[in-house]
């Protein structure tokens, strides 16, 4: 029976109910507490479906103010994400320019004294044969005191290029403090360090910037040594120390190797 049947059949029960001269039929009694019960479960029925919708209302509502409240709060974690992404990222681009600061040199850009200690430490634990070559930039503070300390550096910054440019890769330079460079010849010999050198300084002499009109330039004088097996870099450099000052003593302008026992 469908839902429009069984209300046709209680409004003509109702009809029968409410006409008087059914009033003494033996089944009224019967028929009118069967309708009556019946309207009584219709409408508890329509409560229970009536509370049923409120309860899913509200559980709807609640869905979707906790659906709300999860997106809202995904987009805050979203936010937080690319705030702290942003921040570590910004953190490891301050990290690597204070490292970078702290190994390299400002005005050249090439590996600091710091760095270049470090790189020699290591080796000392090693068997690597080596060559040192210390390069000091003749009469450099005479340059700096007729044209300026900005003119000093701009030789600095062409003789430090060139240098850069001219050496192997193998090859390590780097600002050893002042005027004065360091450059680590892993696995090479002296002689052939010497000539690498040399071929240096004639490039690094051909190194010139305008200032007034002029052209100018520099020599370098430099000194170098083999490492020796028993020795630590410190000694290395001693060594290379001494023959740049040699190199100085003789006319500056040229190379020369402490090749001494």
């Amino acid at each position: 029976m469908t839902r429009e049947d069984e209300k046709a059949l209680l409004a003509r029960i109702a009809r029968l109910l409410d006409t008087p001269e059914h009033l003494g039929h033996p089944l009224y009694e019967a028929l009118e507490a069967l309708y009556l019960h019946h309207r009584a479960q219709q409408e508890q029925l329509e409560r229970m479906i009536t509370i049923s919708d409120r309860y899913q209302q509200l559980a709807m509502e609640a869905r979707q103010v906790t659906q709300t409240r999860y997106e809202r709060a995904l987009r805050r974690q979203q936010k937080l994400s690319r705030i702290s992404d942003g921040y570590q990222a910004l953190m490891r681009e301050r990290n690597q320019a204070l490292h970078e600061a702290s190994t390299h040199d400002s005005l050249t850009g090439l590996p600091n004294r710091r760095l270049i200690d470090e790189w020699l430490q290591r080796l000392d634990g090693s068997r690597c044969r080596y060559t040192l070559a210390l390069l000091d930039i003749d009469h450099f503070k005479a340059i700096n005191d007729r044209y300026g300390h900005d003119v000093g550096d701009r030789l600095l910054v062409a003789v430090s290029s060139t240098m850069r440019k001219a050496l192997r890769e193998s090859d390590l330079c780097g600002r050893w403090g002042g005027e004065e460079f360091l450059l680590l010849f892993t696995d090479t010999a002296l002689d052939e360090a010497g000539d690498i050198v040399e071929r240096l300084r004639q490039q690094l002499a051909n190194v010139s910037i305008r200032h007034d009109n002029q052209r100018l330039s520099v020599t370098l004088s430099a000194g170098l040594s083999e490492r020796r097996d028993t020795e630590s870099h410190t000694d290395t450099l001693k060594r290379a120390d001494r023959a740049l000052l040699k190199a100085k003593h003789d006319g500056r302008d040229r190379s020369l190797a402490d090749a001494k026992p």
